[in-house]
């Protein structure tokens, strides 16, 4: 089975969620490799100093991931990255790409840059499986072509902004905060879980849903896409199957 390069680190304050993005042209390291040494490098850096700055050491995880890789801008892989943080009384929430936060009365959070690019590939694929045309040869090129776009207007303004080699991609992470009694629970999802629970109509699901059953959503999305909709006709997407993880998180006080 094919290594997952979606990410979950854990420490005493922090939850910490990546998504590799896959990749249809080549590229040095996998993902899931990228993604797993910068998630271990920011739970650490959480874990030693649990009120750090959350874009500071986002800048110095991508600095020392692109190093210790020896990555190139353009040419390398990328991650989402998702940090909600509990210090003092409050939650801190970065975002950087389009893993997405659900709060608690249905408040959505994400960052969808990437998706606001208006490419012609992206369109096409898109009409072509909702067409009924599947994952053909067709397909596979047109998601190596829109890679290639993508990577033009990548960590530049008016683009979008991911982690990759550029530590400045952190400063353009989106961040906010929210009083902690005033969030009792916040869940976190990749793109490959929320788009596919979102068309299922089980996001709201989420406000009372328990720990023990977020394997059950992730396998009910799973089943779908594989039993009712294996070609994405109903719900075009790149892949048949994205990796996904969600994460539920209470805060207790």
């Amino acid at each position: 089975m094919e290594k997952s390069a979606d990410k979950i680190f854990v420490t005493p304050h922090a939850v910490i969620l990546l998504d590799g993005a896959s990749a249809f042209v080549p590229v040095p390291v996998p993902a899931s490799a990228y993604a797993d040494y910068l998630g271990r490098f920011l739970a650490d850096a959480l874990t030693s100093d649990p009120a750090a700055d959350l874009q500071e050491i986002l800048a110095e995880g991508i600095k020392a991931t692109a190093a210790h890789y020896d990555l190139r801008a353009g040419a390398s892989p990328s991650s989402t990255v998702t940090i909600a943080r509990e210090r003092d009384e409050h939650l801190d929430l970065l975002l950087l790409g389009d893993n997405t936060v659900i709060l608690p009365g249905g408040e959505i959070l994400t960052d969808d840059r990437i998706d606001r690019l208006d490419l012609e590939p992206r369109r096409k694929y898109r009409e072509r499986l909702a067409a009924g045309h599947g994952y053909d040869d067709e397909h596979k090129a047109l998601l190596r072509e829109l890679q290639i776009q993508q990577a033009q207007y990548r960590n530049k303004p008016g683009g979008y902004w991911i982690a990759e080699t550029d530590p400045s991609a952190a400063l353009h992470a989106l961040t906010s905060a929210r009083q902690v009694d005033g969030t009792p629970r916040i869940a976190l999802a990749t793109d490959g879980a929320y788009n596919t629970m979102e068309y299922l109509g089980l996001v709201s699901a989420l406000e009372t849903l328990r720990q023990t059953s977020l394997d059950h959503v992730l396998s009910q999305c799973q089943h779908w896409e594989e039993d009712l909709d294996p070609n994405a006709h109903l719900l075009p997407r790149a892949k048949r199957h994205d990796d996904k993880a969600l994460i539920l998180v209470r805060l207790v006080r």
